[in-house]
């Protein structure tokens, strides 16, 4: 199998093409969003009114002893209050919109991360860990559209109030609009600076965390066998590793980002000095009202204050980017080969399989198979053996189509299988695998996985056939009981029943076995045995088989050995030749 990359290396930098994709995420609900920019923008017209108003009711309230004009300081503070309540209640309807805009965002990032998941080929899964594909599609989707959720509306809610109050300042006070924004190029060098330095450490973070979810899936899985040798210690300290290097991105990227809000916050608070030493000496000649320099200053807390909020939340912004990088690069990568143009549909299948000096590897620096070439007629039983790493598994491989081959062909029917569409090609094959997969339903929906609008009379009637139906009908609902995700309420022998049971059912001219009673006991494994025959009768069957008893009547045992056949022929004339087999053979019986 090809080697697992390491994630932690996982550092792709499309950080503008991953905004891109993000916005055209966005584009799909433009009304939507539309909607929101439109209350965004009454919200904060609202809100910029009221320092506008504060400034005329305290004009009217500084007018001189007996010159106060209460009902109009009145007039004002009502205003104030309803633009106020306003545009809360507007920030409250936008915050519903872009929660409703986010999980509409989520859902579709999700099915198309899903959907890409299952065109891609197998050779991928083989090379990343489950737990940092898992990642993906929960963790970093979920900070990308949190991130949408939160921070999109402040950023948006930023710049018009920032906009707008930039306006009002110059309208009321020129002089001291221009001594507020002269600290503003320098907040925005120091954020450009600090997107340099931390932008690197979120992608290393977010890969850590992949790479701590894979390994923490891996031991899940492996349970078992952790615990039956006492490796308990030993893995909580592999995973203290893991843990330590997700902690580090996460202390390292938050340690470099938590300082860009406060000294942003810094250079606002010295602009803020400023301006109100300036506005005071300005007041003092006379040059401007009390209420101008009160609204003044008003609109310039609202002018820094979104600007420091910004500069706090581009922290969240580079984590989601860094975050979406991961979840397109996944997009990106290249699916399983499409067929070609009119590919040929596989039917009437009659079984015949060729293999014409087939060469294959993983990587291409280490070829698997060097050189196999082989001829099956229809209804052949072909076993294949070997020890451990000889290419056994790799030829069922190969002959699915999960690999396509480096060199020769491999035809059914005398047609080169690249000819045919993928998904007749692996029609005509039943497989039964030593990893057993079953899924979260009925007894009676796992058997009859393979077979649509199967009925319970062919589900039992296979079920027998695979020793399974007397179990079955021991448990509380029969067939409709339902299995734990991964078949965890039942054991091991009896998943691999149910899947014998599932090829049986299903109606193919082709059979895979990869040690397909691996997991039964020696008298199950003969009736098995004997039901199985009757399956294969008439049908082209591929048998991966350690336990070499179990072969003894096949028509062709391969033997391979590094890649290569190095021996052919049935049972008698392999133990007749006293060659690789015949040592394989008594090995096991002596």
């Amino acid at each position: 199998m090809p080697p697992i990359t390491s994630n932690v290396k996982d550092k792709p930098k499309d950080t503008k093409g991953a905004l891109k994709r993000i916005l055209a995420y966005l584009g799909s609900y433009k009304l939507l969003i539309a909607l929101i920019l439109l209350l965004c923008l009454t919200s904060n017209v609202l809100a910029l009114l009221g320092p506008n108003m504060a400034g005329e009711a305290i004009n009217e309230a500084t007018r001189g002893k007996g010159l106060v004009n209460f009902e109009r300081v009145t007039h004002y503070a009502l205003l104030m209050l309803i633009v106020y309540i306003s545009s809360s209640l507007l920030t409250i309807a936008i915050n519903i919109l872009m929660t409703t805009v986010s999980r509409y965002v989520s859902r579709k990032m999700r099915n198309d991360v899903f959907d890409k998941l299952t065109r891609l080929p197998v050779g991928y899964f083989d090379r990343n860990a489950t737990g940092d594909i898992i990642s993906r599609v929960s963790y970093d989707i979920d900070v990308v559209t949190t991130c949408i959720a939160t921070d999109l509306v402040a950023i948006m809610t930023s710049l018009v109030t920032v906009t707008g109050s930039f306006i009002m300042m110059v309208i009321i006070a020129p002089s001291l609009a221009l001594v507020e924004i002269l600290l503003i190029p320098a907040s925005i060098l120091y954020t450009i600076h600090m997107r340099k330095v931390t932008q690197p450490l979120f992608r290393r973070r977010s890969a850590a965390y992949g790479s701590m979810n894979g390994f923490v899936e891996e031991m899940f899985t492996g349970q078992k066998t952790i615990l039956g040798y006492s490796y308990e210690n030993d893995v909580a300290d592999q995973f203290v590793v893991k843990n330590g290097e997700a902690g580090s991105g996460f202390y390292d990227s938050e340690y470099e980002s938590c300082a860009l809000g406060p000294t942003v916050n810094a250079f606002n608070n010295i602009g803020l000095g400023l301006v109100g030493m300036c506005g005071s000496i300005l007041y003092m000649l006379g040059k401007i009202s009390l209420g101008s320099v009160s609204s003044f200053v008003l609109y310039s807390r609202k002018f820094s204050g979104p600007i420091n909020e910004i500069a706090n939340i581009v922290s969240e912004i580079y984590s989601a980017l860094s975050a979406s990088e991961r979840v397109f690069k996944l997009l990106d990568e290249p699916e399983e080969v499409q067929d070609i143009e009119n590919a040929d549909e596989l039917t009437d299948v009659k079984g015949i399989v060729d293999f014409n000096a087939v060469k294959f590897g993983y990587v291409p620096e280490r070829t698997i198979i060097h050189n196999l070439s082989l001829h099956v007629n229809g209804g052949n039983l072909i076993a294949i053996v070997g020890p451990t790493g000889a290419g056994k598994t790799t030829i069922i491989n190969l002959l699915m189509r999960f690999y396509d081959v480096d060199g020769g062909f491999i035809a059914v029917d005398e047609k080169d299988i690249r000819k045919y569409t993928r998904k007749s090609l692996r029609g005509a094959y039943a497989m039964v695998l030593q990893d057993t997969w079953v899924f979260e339903g009925t007894i009676f929906e796992n058997i009859a996985y393979g077979k649509e609008n199967a009925t319970i009379e062919e589900v039992i009637a296979a079920a027998k056939a695979a020793h399974i139906h007397s179990f079955v009908m021991q448990l509380p609902k029969g067939y409709d009981t339902v299995i734990s995700e991964d078949g965890g309420n039942i054991s091991k022998g009896q998943k691999q029943l149910l899947t014998i049971a599932r090829a049986m059912l299903y109606d193919s001219k082709m059979l895979i076995l990869d040690e397909a009673t691996s997991n039964v006991d020696t008298g199950t494994e003969r009736k098995v045995q004997e039901a199985m025959r009757n399956l294969m009768k008439d049908k082209t069957c591929f048998v991966i088989a350690h336990r070499l008893s179990t072969i003894q009547n096949a028509d062709t045992i391969l033997v391979l050995r590094d890649g290569d056949v190095v021996e052919a022929g049935n049972h008698e004339s392999l133990m007749n030749s006293k060659g690789f087999y015949y040592s394989l053979y008594k090995a096991q019986f002596e």
